[in-house]
């Protein structure tokens, strides 16, 4: 398969791995199989002892959209629980990670790619960036973790606020409410800049 064509694309730069989505004409969507080749590219990655870094990034506008609707409309109640625990365990691996993990946001970060940027260690996003989990809209709730993690985050009434109103929250309103660490630009340059520091001082810590 053509990388160009790939849901995701691997980049190594000495310590660091970025992992890029790369549908952005679907608008980065976390479909079934975008989440199983993040599944297989974390499998060979994490085992790494030369890594100490892995940063999540999307393309264009994009850093992802979330699952795909139309693959949940068809799930029945024994594969959505399967499909909802198979998002919980890969988002939990990268939660684990031994490297650090960063989510460069570069701009939409909607429902489960959000919950995906939480369960990374930081999460830095471009000026232009989106945040919202619109699940609430389409009578439907997040199942891949972001319901626990947000509200740590957050804390419980920010958290039950973004999921009842499926609002849309700005990268300065993400950042004053403690959502992200960072608004930088070009924000995938600040993430690896970030992981770089934060390498150094952990050699030397």
């Amino acid at each position: 398969m053509d990388q160009d064509s790939r849901p995701l694309v691997v980049e190594i730069i000495g310590p660091i791995a970025i992992l890029r989505f790369n549908r952005p004409e679907k608008r980065n969507p976390l479909s079934r199989s975008t989440l199983e080749e993040l599944e297989s590219s974390l499998s060979a990655l994490l085992p790494r002892d030369d890594l100490g870094a892995i940063i999540l990034t999307g393309t264009n506008d994009v850093f992802a959209s979330g699952a795909d609707i139309r693959e949940l409309a068809q799930l029945n109640p024994k594969s959505a629980l399967e499909f909802s625990r198979f998002g919980q365990g890969l988002f939990q691996s990268i939660a684990d990670a031994r490297q650090i993990t960063i989510a460069a946001i570069n701009g939409y970060c909607m429902g489960g790619a959000l919950d995906l940027a939480l369960a990374c260690d930081f999460r830095v996003a471009s000026s232009a960036a989106m945040f919202s989990h619109p699940g609430g809209k389409l009578g439907i709730i997040t199942g891949w973790g972001g319901t626990q993690r947000l509200s740590r985050i957050v804390g419980r009434a920010r958290a039950l606020e973004l999921f009842v109103t499926a609002g849309r929250y700005s990268s300065q309103a993400a950042l004053e409410m403690g959502l992200i660490t960072r608004v930088a630009d070009p924000v995938l340059d600040s993430a690896v800049a970030q992981a770089r520091a934060l390498m150094a001082a952990a050699t030397f810590s």
